[in-house]
């Protein structure tokens, strides 16, 4: 199959799901979640994950896990949660996999939470370095936004930049950035213990997947996607379907043939 079509299924794809998830938000929650900088690791180890934020597409209401709070049920003050971080993460993650368990029929709409270096298989990871045996999602309860928007619209929706594409669509859209911090924010936050504000930026971030997912249902998402990429037509889709599809282009050439001879008898008689 040529690239073209590959794409159109691909946004053909993408929109079927959004059209179910917007049909079923009572069953849809946004995920987000933060972390240890994996680039400032030298030692092999997955990344410590410091909080987690769950929010229903319908109601709006966010379930929260987070390092600080584990700290506060333990009775650790914040100042020596570095100390006992393994345990206190422990405790996060007994909490995160339990909420799991009663939300089995949902789907999860995430931002690039895909891999082992960022996504469920890490938190995964994490909680059985950690002695936890994790309850596991079905791949076919996730969806990706973020690779959602570049199969409908394209790369080009809007730019990588410096800080990715999630923080150019808060700009695009005149979306506050209060409280959502860059990955360079959120490595520096990690070194120094600030594990409060790394959970306002999870909260905030989920917010605004939401706000983004919203906006992308109702049609008035702003992106940098020329119009040709919002309505995914591109002149090479139709070349290639007429390559792959023999009878189609013999149905063009006899219409082609039938339109000569129809101009050549309106010019004879």
């Amino acid at each position: 199959m040529g690239k073209h079509l590959t794409k159109l299924r691909k946004r053909t794809e993408a929109k079927r799901r959004l059209e179910a998830i917007a049909s079923r938000r009572d069953l849809t929650l946004i995920i987000h979640y933060s972390c240890e900088s994996f680039y400032d690791i030298k030692d092999g180890r997955t990344p410590r994950i410091t909080s987690i934020a769950i929010r229903n597409f319908d109601t709006g209401q966010t379930q929260s896990f987070s390092i600080h709070k584990s700290a506060e049920q333990e009775h650790v003050p914040i100042s020596d949660i570095a100390d006992n971080y393994d345990r206190l993460e422990r405790v996060m993650l007994d909490e995160f996999f339990t909420y799991l368990k009663t939300v089995n029929a949902y789907t999860f709409v995430h931002w690039n939470m895909r891999d082992i270096n960022y996504g469920f298989q890490a938190i995964e990871h994490r909680y059985k370095v950690l002695g936890g045996t994790p309850v596991i999602i079905d791949d076919n309860r996730k969806f990706d936004l973020a690779r959602a928007l570049i199969a409908i619209f394209g790369v080009g929706y809007a730019p990588h930049g410096k800080f990715g594409r999630m923080h150019s669509l808060m700009e695009i859209n005149s979306i506050t950035a209060k409280d959502a911090l860059t990955g360079a924010e959120e490595a520096e936050a990690f070194e120094k213990g600030e594990f409060v504000r790394l959970h306002q930026s999870t909260l905030r971030k989920v917010d605004l997947i939401a706000n983004l997912l919203d906006r992308t249902l109702d049609g008035s998402l702003k992106t940098s996607a020329t119009w040709w990429e919002k309505h995914g037509i591109h002149p090479a889709t139709i070349l290639e379907f007429l390559d792959e599809h023999w009878i189609w282009r013999l149905v063009l050439a006899l219409s082609a043939i039938i339109g000569i001879i129809a101009g050549i008898a309106t010019l004879v008689y």
